[in-house]
């Protein structure tokens, strides 16, 4: 499955701001398949675990409080290259860097607030995907 899956999370300021709907009617658009989906809220632990990888960093402490902060939703996504062309779909961090039409672009609030997470390399989309769902939960 390396290769053919992503992970993406629509973060607290996209929920909040209702776009769930429109943001994954763009990911179907582009002709992903959702195979795992959770709405759920993170507690600061959770959020840190997942994020631990950054725990070392400046912003590692707002990053869990913001992840924390509302709802999400969790997904896996399968698309041959999967992962670069979600990152694609995705655009850059800053939404003011972002390429026209990409989801960033359309929704994000701000380079914290930037609407979704998606996975930057094959290997952590496996392990970020195993992380929010088991093997039951994917279709």
């Amino acid at each position: 499955m390396v290769g053919n899956i992503t992970f993406t999370m629509l973060k607290p300021d996209a929920v909040e701001a209702n776009n769930i709907g429109p943001i994954l009617a763009k990911i179907n658009q582009a002709g992903f398949r959702i195979v795992a989906m959770k709405y759920l809220k993170l507690s600061k632990d959770t959020a840190g675990k997942f994020y631990e990888v950054h725990k070392e960093r400046p912003f590692y402490g707002e990053l869990v409080d913001y992840m924390s902060s509302g709802p999400i939703v969790a997904a896996v996504l399968q698309k041959d290259n999967a992962v670069a062309d979600f990152r694609t779909l995705i655009g850059a961090t800053d939404p003011s860097k972002a390429e026209e039409g990409t989801i960033r672009k359309l929704f994000a609030k701000s380079i914290a607030a930037n609407a979704v997470h998606g996975s930057d390399s094959d290997e952590n989309a496996a392990i970020e995907a195993n992380f929010y769902f088991s093997q039951i939960e994917r279709f």
